[in-house]
This record gives C-alpha cells, structure tokens and sequence, in this order.
C-alpha cells in the first residue's frame, strides 16, 4: 500500500508541476517530453486525474494530520 500511495503522490505533484508550468509560462512538460496529445501523453493525463481522485478519496484516512491520529 506504501508503492501505492508513493506512486499517487509522485503522479499528484507531476500533474500539480505541470499545471503549475502551464499557468505561469505556458509550457506543457508533458506534451513536450510525449508530444502534443499523443497516446503517451492521454495515458499521462489519465494516471494524474486517476491518482488525484484516489488521492483524495483516501487522503484523510492516510494523512495523520487530517485523521487526528
């Protein structure tokens, strides 16, 4: 479960990083190391959106702060 959760926040912050990047410069990270809206780069969107969903749904569960544990 610790890969799982080291793997969502890892794809969380690229997604954020991304965003981020977009925002400030206009530059896209992941269109430009897989190409504009190529089948890597919809697989990329996909896992980040995945992870963020999951992310938060289990966040308060896992988080010490959250949970009050």
């Amino acid at each position: 479960m610790k890969m799982l959760h080291m793997v969502v926040v890892t794809l969380v912050a690229v997604g954020a990083l991304n965003w981020g990047l977009i925002g400030l410069f206009n530059f896209n990270l992941v269109e430009a190391i897989f190409g504009p809206m190529s089948g890597l780069s919809r697989v990329v969107y996909i896992l980040v959106g995945a992870s963020a969903v999951y992310f938060f749904a289990t966040h308060k569960k896992d988080c010490k702060i959250c949970s009050g544990k």
